[in-house]
Order: structure tokens, then sequence, then C-alpha cells
């Protein structure tokens, strides 16, 4: 049977085909068996996990295919062949994402009887000094928020007044830079710890700090969340 009407979603999902695949060893990479690909392109109508691994497969998130179909925006001329034009050529109208607050921070002193010091940061959750710019992979994460770096204890990776988006979403792994909170008998705000994850256990998390070069043994008890800092606000 040839297939000469495909429906709008798939065709919207073609879009995102990656460069050098054909759709169908699009679908191979992805790992959508040969029958639910075909129901796919004759009624469009994927399951959310299809869909899933479908996008991460090109690079991309389900959030970010669907923002970029909301509104039915002109589409290009259809080309033969299959070949699809680039969807960042402007036949897509991308939605405005909505900011991240930026939560109040300052400093917090040192991590009380470590030597060389470890710096703290004092963090107000329920405080919001304004709002950055939230990038498409945290489309989906709506408790995402940034914070200010202050001192100077990871650097060179991070420059005081940098702020810094975290995902209480994302997972995370030894070598990912982790905002952890600390039970804190502080009224008003948290005393936290951004620094680099060494390892983590059911007994607690092992931290680094750069400057000066300290590695720090964090209790389970102390821990109130531990979060990924997914990188910059620009």
């Amino acid at each position: 049977m040839v297939l000469t009407d495909n429906p709008p979603l798939y065709r919207d999902l073609m879009q995102l085909k990656p460069d050098g695949l054909t759709p169908n060893a699009w679908a191979v990479k992805a790992g959508v068996s040969r029958t639910v690909w075909t129901d796919m392109r004759r009624h469009g109508n994927p399951s959310r996990r299809t869909l899933e691994r479908l996008l991460e497969a090109a690079g991309f998130s389900l959030a970010e295919f669907e923002a970029l179909r909301i509104g039915e925006a002109p589409r290009g001329t259809d080309v033969p062949g299959g070949a699809v034009g680039d969807f960042r050529a402007g036949t897509w109208r991308a939605v405005p994402l909505s900011p991240v607050p930026l939560l109040q921070s300052s400093l917090g002193g040192a991590w009380p009887g470590e030597e060389p010091p470890v710096e703290t940061i004092m963090v107000n959750f329920d405080d919001i000094r304004g709002h950055v710019a939230r990038p498409a992979s945290l489309a989906s994460d709506r408790d995402a928020y940034a914070v200010t770096i202050v001192g100077d204890s990871m650097w060179p990776r991070f420059r005081p007044g940098r702020r810094l988006l975290v995902s209480p979403a994302a997972s995370m792994s030894p070598g990912d830079d982790v905002l952890v909170r600390l039970f804190d008998t502080e009224a008003e705000a948290s005393r936290v710890l951004i620094k680099e994850l060494v390892r983590r256990s059911t007994s607690g998390i092992e931290l680094r700090q750069f400057n000066p070069d300290a590695i720090l043994t964090v209790e389970a008890s102390e821990i109130a969340v531990v979060h990924k800092v997914v990188g910059e606000a620009f």
C-alpha cells in the first residue's frame, strides 16, 4: 500500500527527522517497531512513549515538539522524495516559554569544622527577586529555579555573580554540579552547598569545591534535597 496523505502529526514530526536518516531508519534507531511506525503514518495516533522515543533519537523533547505544534503556522511547500525543510527556517511559530524565577541568595559563611573552609550560600526559596529566560531544555520543568553565585568557592567553573539554572527534575551523575539544600534552623533562608557531585549513597553525599580545593562529606540526615545545576542563565 502506498501512503500518499500522511496525517498532520506525522508531517510535523518529520520536520525533526535527523539528517542522514530515512524515516524508517529513524524508527529503527528509536526502537519503534515496524508495525507501530506504519500505523502512525496511516493514522497519526502514536502513544506518548513512541513519540518520546522518536524525539529523543532526534535530540528533542516532547515538550519542545508540543510547543512548536501550538498554532497552525503556515508550512513550506511539500518537496518530493520524502525530503523535508528545516523547521527553524520560519515555518513554525515557537511559543514563548515562561521565565524561571530567580531566588534571593547571599553568602552563608563557612561550613563548620571543615579545613580548608567550605563555602555555603543562604537561599530564600520564598523570595523571588526577578526572573531569567527559560531555555527549551527546561520547558517541561515547572519547578526549575535560578540562584546567583556569591563567593568564589567554585571558581573557575562559576564566577561570582553568575546565575545558575537548577532543575529538581533532572537526573544527576558524578561530575555534575549540584545544589544541596540542607536542613537548617534559619527562619527565612536555607543553607545550601553548590558543588560538584563526587559520590552519592544512602549514607550521604560527597562533594567537591574548587577554591580552595576541598572534598566534603554530608550525612544523609543533614540533607533536605539535592537538585542538579543544569547550566548558566544568559
